[in-house]
């Protein structure tokens, strides 16, 4: 289970709609199982279909988390139109082990959020706690 302020729910919904039609994406960081600050990223890529981070805000946020003792726990990004799971290109692009995935779907009038663990291929679904 990862706890997730309700705040940063929230910001992670606003910056989703704020970037429509495109996928928004975007660094969560925090110490253990709790996160604790929301970090959006400029999705370089423009697309409703799929995100790249800005390599040099992907930077200032890791320095910044190393700085104040935080780690990045997980990464986001939001499905403008579809469910919140994660698609072939998802799993395909997920090569780190050791964070969270969070995907946002914006498809139905209520967002729905998900983590997943995604290590070799295999995808587990994280219960997020909102705080």
């Amino acid at each position: 289970m990862i706890k997730v302020p309700q705040h940063i729910i929230d910001g992670i919904i606003r910056h989703a709609n704020e970037d429509l039609p495109n996928e928004a994406c975007g660094y969560l960081v925090g110490k253990g199982d709790e996160i604790t600050h929301h970090h959006p990223l400029t999705n370089t890529d423009h697309s409703p279909d799929h995100f790249s981070f800005d390599p040099a805000e992907q930077f200032q946020v890791l320095r910044s988390a190393r700085n104040e003792g935080l780690e990045i726990i997980a990464n986001y990004h939001s499905h403008p139109s579809t469910p919140s799971r994660p698609s072939d290109e998802d799993i395909r692009l997920a090569y780190d082990p050791n964070i969270l995935y969070f995907i946002l779907s914006l498809a139905e009038d209520t967002p729905v959020l998900k983590a997943f663990k995604i290590e070799n291929g295999q995808v587990s679904q994280v219960e997020i706690e909102a705080v």
